[in-house]
């Protein structure tokens, strides 16, 4: 059964405490990559119907840093789905609810894959973008997708026709 982007959509929201910041009163990288690997997987679970375990984590840049008793709100939704393997996209806005603004912090790409109740990778639903976000994301996907595994060893380069053909090369 297809399944709509907005189908997998998660909103995670946390408060950051003394306990979640280093000594520069910043938002530890390392916590928020757990909280966003949290959202991810429900996203990718809401998708499936299935349990599922983190493949691979792309680049995370960090825009801005959030501080100390501010708000952190998570969105992740599928973008695409292969055939066990989902990717998700997260993007994560920090807000002072005291002066009452948002900043965007950094946004990811997490995959997943579902596992069946053996512990095997199993089939998915495929995803089906309805705005033109989810399109262009959808698009990208197999381009992300193609890059990961080249970077993971797990294809040549030379056989990654969605990466060549954005490169013009034949």
């Amino acid at each position: 059964m297809d399944k709509k982007v907005s189908e997998s959509l998660v909103v995670m929201t946390e408060l950051v405490l003394p306990n979640d910041t280093n000594t520069f009163g910043n938002l530890m990288g390392g916590r928020l990559m757990y909280w966003m690997d949290i959202a991810a997987a429900l996203a990718a679970m809401k998708h499936s119907g299935a349990p599922v375990v983190t493949a691979s984590v792309d680049n995370i840049s960090f825009e801005s840093p959030i501080k100390l008793g501010n708000v952190v709100h998570i969105e992740a939704c599928l973008t695409r789905s292969f055939n066990s393997s989902m990717e998700v996209h997260l993007n994560v806005w920090g807000e002072d609810a005291i002066q009452q603004y948002r900043y965007k912090s950094n946004e990811a790409y997490y995959t997943f894959v579902a596992l069946d109740p053996n512990g095997k990778p199993r089939k998915v639903n495929q995803v089906v973008p309805e705005t033109e976000d989810e399109k262009k994301l959808y698009e990208g996907a197999l381009r992300r997708r193609q890059l990961r595994l080249i970077l993971g060893g797990k294809m040549k380069p030379e056989d990654a026709a969605e990466l060549k053909a954005l490169f013009g090369k034949d």
